[in-house]
Formats: structure tokens, sequence, C-alpha cells
């Protein structure tokens, strides 16, 4: 009881300010009492605290996206080498203008962008990457393309992020970088990755491909290590469909980068080395380069939106909002995270919770299924001629051994509640309370979760 009271009151405190915004939906504020409607659960009866209300959609899109695009339609240049609207030349220089960084060099996609990087720093079969298995297949994909072997090290439980001290376990003769990923769009702890960097010689490619805009210690995600990389793709918050793009302030490995990706053929019109064609068409540029105008007010509300949920959310011991580390100035919020501890609520799966949310009218997800860990890939390639050949029978068994992952595991299976929001982010207030209100209603009725079937 003294619990319950203790939550009730910072549930009062947590809402009395959006009052209003409350009544207008035709909801009171949760204050205990399972016999009034208005407490019961809406999976089990009780009126949701969401109804009928849509969150701000995307991909985003308005004229001018569209005016940008029609002008380049009709220009008939539609691939950047053909010049005319040079779409994808004027994003590359805002993009790096918006990130304070030197260079950029456009791509079809995140993942082109990390191999691009891959490459350019000379990284093949026999060297070896350390990441992180809670990612996009993307990541992996990036350095198995090259033959090179992807270390996957365990992560924090409250940030999500790879574990440093992991890291410095796992690095050996054939390491050659790290790739950090900057999960949810949030910094990982790059005071102590680059400072393994640093101590072990390796390169540092950031996968900034859910970070636009984030910031770290005054620099912008994607500028801190030897390049940063970022995906356009059109759930990310500066989005074309598909895209990605690599920054950096390295002269020389910068334009190592634009040869990689225009299939090995440099700046001078030589052909140098190997590369794939990953170029951005000028239609995907169009839509970036009419999107970049919005991007720092949409990422300035989502950050403001983050820190209210997070200010509220503080109050519900059983969900943890993402940690951000020491030298956190903002983050991009691609996704608002939170780590679900079900303790605290009566000890109900969050398949469970998730059920009762999404009944009150806010869905959120899991997000991923498992760790990359867990996938066929690793069986995949451990049986290819060149991984036989170029790493040993010790290191390949050693790296099988290593798989293990378990807090990883455990936010997979158990813990992860995730909003998407690129879009919901993007919302007022009021759509922000309904966050608020719904987890509450559901932490101050917990014990009604035991009668979901």
């Amino acid at each position: 009881m003294k619990d319950r009271e203790l939550s009730r009151r910072h549930f009062i405190g947590a809402v009395s300010a959006v009052s209003a915004g409350i009544a207008a939906s035709g909801l009171s504020p949760v204050l205990g009492g399972v016999t009034d409607t208005k407490d019961k659960l809406a999976i089990l009866g009780g009126n949701p605290v969401r109804k009928d209300k849509q969150w701000p959609r995307w991909p985003y899109m308005d004229e001018k996206i569209v005016a940008s695009v029609e002008k380049t339609v009709r220009s008939r240049a539609w691939c950047r080498i053909e010049g005319g609207a040079n779409t994808v030349a004027s994003f590359e220089k805002e993009w790096a203008a918006m990130l304070n960084a030197k260079h950029c060099v456009a791509t079809g996609a995140g993942t082109q962008a990390l191999n691009t990087c891959v490459e350019a720093l000379g990284i093949g079969p026999g060297d070896e990457v350390i990441t992180s298995p809670y990612t996009d297949m993307g990541t992996i994909a990036s350095i198995l393309v090259s033959r090179a072997l992807p270390v996957m090290v365990d992560i924090d439980r409250e940030s999500f992020q790879l574990d440093p001290k992991i890291v410095a376990k796992r690095i050996n003769s054939n390491t050659k970088a790290i790739m950090p990923i900057h999960i949810m769009g949030q910094p990982c702890d790059m005071d102590s990755i680059m400072a393994l960097a640093k101590k072990h010689n390796l390169y540092v490619i950031e996968d900034a491909c859910q970070a636009h805009l984030g910031e770290f210690r005054g620099k912008k995600l994607g500028t801190i290590g030897h390049a940063g990389c970022f995906s356009h793709q059109s759930s990310k918050t500066v989005s074309c469909g598909e895209g990605g793009s690599i920054v950096g302030n390295d002269d020389d490995l910068m334009d190592r980068c634009y040869t990689v990706q225009n299939h090995g053929t440099s700046r001078r019109g030589k052909h140098e080395t190997i590369g794939s064609k990953y170029r951005m068409n000028e239609l995907e540029g169009a839509i970036l380069i009419a999107q970049l105008v919005n991007a720092k007010e949409q990422w300035k509300r989502r950050n403001e939106n983050a820190a209210y949920l997070t200010s509220k959310l503080k109050n519900c011991p059983g969900v943890v909002p993402q940690k951000l580390y020491d030298g956190t100035d903002s983050g991009s919020f691609y996704l608002y995270t939170m780590g679900y501890r079900k303790e605290h609520f009566n000890n109900v799966d969050r398949s469970v919770f998730l059920k009762a949310l999404a009944a009150e009218g806010v869905a959120l997800s899991p997000y991923i299924k498992n760790g990359l860990h867990k996938e066929s890939w690793i069986d995949h390639i451990l049986g290819l001629k060149e991984y036989r050949t170029m790493y040993s029978p010790a290191r390949l068994k050693q790296y099988r051994e290593e798989l293990d992952c378990p807090v990883c595991d455990r936010i997979c299976g158990e813990e992860m509640l995730m909003l998407w929001a690129s879009g919901p982010l993007l919302g007022n207030q009021s759509d922000m309370d309904d966050v608020v209100n719904a987890i509450m209603k559901i932490y101050e009725n917990r014990e009604q979760l035991t009668k979901i079937k």
C-alpha cells in the first residue's frame, strides 16, 4: 500500500500541469480504485487513455519536398555524375555543414556507407571489427562484405549500448577497428571507446545510422571517430526512402571513401582501387536537400518531448528510460526506449504489459526480436572457404564460444519497450501525456494484469 500511495503522489505531480489536455480526452488522471471504470484497464473493459487520435505521420512530406523532386525529375539529370540539378552534391555540402564536418560522401544506403569506410580503411580478410549484436543486420553486413570478422560483444543493460569493458577484453592482434552503434540515436560511451582506440591504435567507425544531429561533448555524432555513417532510409529522422552518408574530417580518408563508393574511380577520373557503385541518385538528394530545412527544428522537438517523457516516467519504477552517458548533449531520438522491470508489475511478462498498453491506445514494441549473435549467418560464414582460410581453426572455435551475450538476450526477450519516435516524438504535449498516463494507469492497476489471458 505504501508503494501504491507513493506512486499515486508522483503521478499526480506528473500530470497536474496538463490536466486540461487530459480533460479534453474525456479521462481523469488515474488515482487508483479499480471499482471506477476509468481505473479499469481498457483490455478488461475500461476506457482507453488514448482514443481516435493519430500520431504525426512519417516520413515527413511537404510541398517543398514535392517541388524539389519535380524540379529534379524535369531536369532529366537523375544520376549525380550527369550534372544538372546537383542535389546530391548540395546535400553533401549542407549535411557536412550541419554536422560541423569538413566532408560528406553520400551513398545509396547506411549499410553502403559503413562498408565504404571499412574498405577505405583497408580492413579485409583476416581482420576483425568489434561491434554490438544489438543492431540492424546492415552493421554486420558492412563488415562481412569485406570478408572481415564482426566480433560482437555484449551491451549495457541500461543504455543498450556497446559495453566498453567487454570491448577491452575482445581486442587482439587482428582487431583493426571498433564500430560503436549509437543505438536508438543516443550517444555511446564515446569517452571509453575513443580511449580504447587510442591505446590500441584502432580505427573508430561510428555507426550513427540512427543518430542524426545528436551531440556528445560538443561534437555531432559521426564526427568523433575516424568517420561516421548515417542511414537515410524512410524511417530515419532525415530520410529519403533509402540512402546513406559518410562524414569526416580526414581529407585523405574521405577522398578514399569517395573513390570506393564510385566503383573505385577517384574524383580525378582514375580507376584506382576496388569498390562497388554505391552512389546516391539525384532523386534521393532532392528529397534530402528539401528535408534539411526542417531537420533541426524536428530534432529539437524530439529532444524536448523525450526529456518530458523521461521526467515523468522516472516516477514509475517498472519502466526505466534509456540511460544517457555523461557527456551527452542531445540525442536523435529515432526511438524512445525503456527497460521493462516486471517485478514492479506483479511479475507478468512483458507481452502481457504490451497487450494492456496497446488497449489503452499506446502501442509500444519490443524492437529487435533477438541479437544478431543468435542468427544463422554465423554458421554460414564459419563454413565458408575464405573464413576457414584466413582465420585459424582455434580462432573460429573461440569466436563461436564467445558469442554469449546474456544482457542482450535479456533486453530482447524480456525488457525492451520502444516508442518509434521519428513521427510520434513530433507530437504535442498531450500526445506525450497519453504515453505517460497509459503506462501509469497500468502501473496503478497492476494487480489487474494477472486477469489478462
